[in-house]
């Protein structure tokens, strides 16, 4: 006699209850995050959204579990994986890897930054496509040309990487300097923007 689950779910059944409960969770307004993930050329990325617009982008090496429990804190705790609410970003990627977008249209949400951080994430989308800036002279557009370290830190805590893109802000001597992807993801970005 073989042992058989009771309780078994087949993936279909298992996706339909998932959109169900995505759709009457968002009907009743108790999702306040929707998230999914996306393959890319530089590996998967998180995508989170709230209603107000893209939110968070993140890069697998930062642990996709640890960055939705950071959502949960700093936002809400009301979050699912609705990919469809994160469709037309997901479309906006593709687009861009394919050297068919340089600038992101979606919505932003720039919640999960504050003050200088912000005026800085505000100004990188000024870095045109396939184009870079040092950090002092990114120090220097926003006004604080003695702010280096700070227009560095902003980089690093970026929390829309691609979109509002950071990669684009480069050492004085051309060089690289960090990248929350890491350096090897930052190099692939700039790759393609050249290259477009």
């Amino acid at each position: 006699m073989t042992d058989i689950d009771l309780f078994a779910v087949d993936s279909a059944d298992l996706a339909r209850l998932r959109a169900r409960l995505v759709n009457a969770a968002d009907s009743v307004q108790l999702l306040d995050l929707a998230y999914r993930i996306v393959d890319t050329p530089i590996g998967p990325l998180l995508l989170a959204a709230t209603e107000a617009g893209l939110v968070r982008v993140a890069f697998q090496c930062e642990d996709f579990d640890a960055v939705l429990e950071d959502l949960a804190t700093a936002i809400s705790p009301r979050i699912l994986r609705a990919p469809t609410r994160l469709d037309e970003i997901a479309t906006e990627l593709d687009e861009y890897f394919a050297s068919r977008r340089r600038v992101f249209d979606v919505p932003l949400d720039l919640r999960l930054s504050s003050g200088f951080r912000q005026t800085v994430q505000r100004f990188l989308p000024h870095i045109k496509y396939g184009q870079t800036a040092s950090y002092k002279e990114v120090a220097a557009s926003v006004g604080n040309p003695n702010a280096v370290r700070a227009v560095g830190t902003a980089c690093a805590t970026n929390p829309l990487p691609i979109v509002v893109p950071c990669h684009r802000v480069l050492r004085a001597d051309g060089s690289l300097g960090g990248y929350l992807g890491g350096t090897a993801a930052k190099a692939a970005l700039l790759e393609l923007e050249r290259a477009a």
